[in-house]
């Protein structure tokens, strides 16, 4: 992304410390502001840029908008033993998100496995924030959530089903492997990124208006027609997802959810996290793929997430002159 016309890098606890200071002016207490921050900044640090530093305006908007509550927190509601349910209380969705997997971790190190079923909260950000979490802590992580609706079930026209993240993290001593997959077959964010950079998918990834299958990431996104990951498995699956989530969490189905982009709130999510036997697994398992020269799941982020620190996180220059305009004059 760091083409020189578009981006520009940022040292990274310059980045933080920017949007941390947008958001205490957002009415986050200051220990909240840091760690919100922290979570979009790490994302745009790993090369996720779609939900770090780009995605950020809009959660100001939505804070503005009175979707995202800063000062919400999950309460517990209910669950017993391994599996508990929270109610997010439309707080801000990475902070609930976290917070989260945190007590699934916690829970899994007394059960050996922990579940925690989130309702009432806001969209998350980076999927992959909770998979690493989990792995850096040492357990296999596993969490979803569902989302408006977005995408077409096969054999419809008609956006009726969400593309619910899917993530599955697994530790490994040198470097988790983070699966973060949405059910379509590119995401929302990366049909933008495709479009933005005028760029052909390099697969097809949905339907133009006319309903032919096409590359042409502009022309998916005026059609509101991303093709489901797999065809029918994909769209099964997102239907799968979307019914786990909001049955283990009493919270809403994707059906009920606010149809409008910049209205989305009181989602439902899934944490789980795992104790592995053995983890010395997951090194062989890579070890027989990278003979092969196969990239692993998560592989470029470490690469992403070392670049970043020594060169600066590659941000979008729009993005960043917004940041700069919503900081108190010095």
């Amino acid at each position: 992304m760091d083409d020189g016309s578009r981006t520009q890098r940022v040292p990274f606890d310059e980045l933080h410390r920017a949007l941390a200071t947008v958001l205490e002016r957002e009415g986050f207490a200051r220990e909240r502001a840091a760690a919100c921050a922290r979570l979009f900044a790490e994302t745009s640090r790993d090369g996720v840029h779609t939900h770090g530093i780009a995605r950020f305006p809009r959660f100001v908007r939505n804070i503005r908008s009175g979707i995202v509550f800063p000062d919400a927190e999950p309460v517990k509601i209910g669950g017993d033993g391994a599996l508990e349910r929270w109610d997010g209380q439309q707080g801000p969705g990475n902070l609930n998100a976290w917070a989260s997997m945190a007590r699934a971790l916690e829970l899994a190190q007394s059960f050996g496995i922990g579940c925690v079923a989130l309702r009432n909260t806001n969209h998350w950000m980076r999927a992959g924030t909770y998979g690493w979490q989990a792995a850096e802590a040492g357990m296999i992580g596993i969490c979803w959530t569902n989302t408006l609706p977005n995408l077409p079930p096969w054999g419809s026209a008609s956006a009726l089903i969400g593309n619910n993240p899917l993530v599955i993290a697994v530790p490994r001593k040198d470097g988790p492997v983070v699966l973060d997959m949405a059910m379509s077959q590119f995401s929302y964010g990366a049909l933008e990124g495709y479009a933005g950079r005028g760029v052909s998918l390099p697969v097809e990834g949905g339907f133009d208006q006319s309903g032919e299958l096409t590359r042409d990431p502009a022309a998916i996104l005026e059609a509101g027609r991303p093709l489901p990951a797999g065809y029918w498995k994909g769209s099964g699956l997102a239907i799968a997802l979307d019914l786990a989530a909001a049955m283990l969490s009493g919270g809403l189905a994707t059906h009920q959810i606010d149809p409008d982009f910049d209205r989305e709130t009181r989602i439902s999510q899934l944490f789980l996290a795992i104790q592995p036997v053995d983890r010395a697994i997951a090194d062989a398992v890579i070890a027989s793929l990278q003979r092969e020269g196969v990239r692993y799941p998560g592989e470029r982020v470490l690469r992403d997430r070392a670049e970043s620190l020594q060169k600066g996180v590659a941000v979008d220059v729009e993005s960043w002159q917004w940041v700069q305009q919503e900081l108190p004059a010095s």
